[in-house]
């Protein structure tokens, strides 16, 4: 498995919709390697998500998780994922991103979703997410529709250095 450059704002690729995979690429070693490294480029960097576009590949897969004793979100791949909002209610939190490093921000998403997607083996799978695991879905399929975290936000008097959120600001969220 490999390390993988992430792309950083301003990177072009960060801008575009990207392409549905092809059921018939999902299988592929290329691919299938692809998602391994993603997964060892979101843990080496110690994200909790990481989209096909943040690694240069501009294709609708996200990998996504935490795999830590406290099971705050199973590792999964999405692939061509389908988000719904279920009810009416958002909720404004922090979040970050690797392609934006050492930024953060308030944002709102939805609390509860609904997806629909393929596994990493091309198979349907139909899921619902609320509170944390529903940000991050959100946060990342943002990413394959050329969506950044700043698009989000309503104000950005939150947006702040990794640096300072750790000093001024993660105090309150306690």
């Amino acid at each position: 498995m490999s390390i993988l450059k992430v792309a950083r704002m301003g990177h072009p690729v960060l801008r575009e919709r990207a392409r549905p995979l092809d059921g018939t690429e999902i299988a592929t070693p290329r691919i299938q390697r692809l998602i391994d490294d993603m997964f060892e480029t979101m843990h080496d960097s110690q994200g909790i998500g990481l989209a096909g576009p943040q690694v240069h590949e501009s294709i609708r897969l996200f990998v996504a998780g935490v795999d830590d004793d406290d099971g705050t979100m199973a590792p999964v791949v999405i692939i061509n994922p389908e988000v719904s909002q279920i009810g009416s209610v958002v909720e404004e939190d922090w979040e970050g991103c690797l392609s934006i490093p050492d930024i953060r921000g308030r944002v709102s998403r939805a609390l509860e979703i609904r997806i629909r997607a393929l596994d990493r083996h091309g198979k349907p799978i139909s899921m619902t997410a609320n509170g944390f695991p529903a940000r991050v879905i959100q946060h990342e399929t943002d990413h394959l529709d050329g969506v950044l975290f700043f698009d989000r936000m309503t104000a950005f008097d939150s947006l702040t250095f990794l640096d300072e959120y750790s000093r001024f600001w993660s105090k309150n969220d306690e």
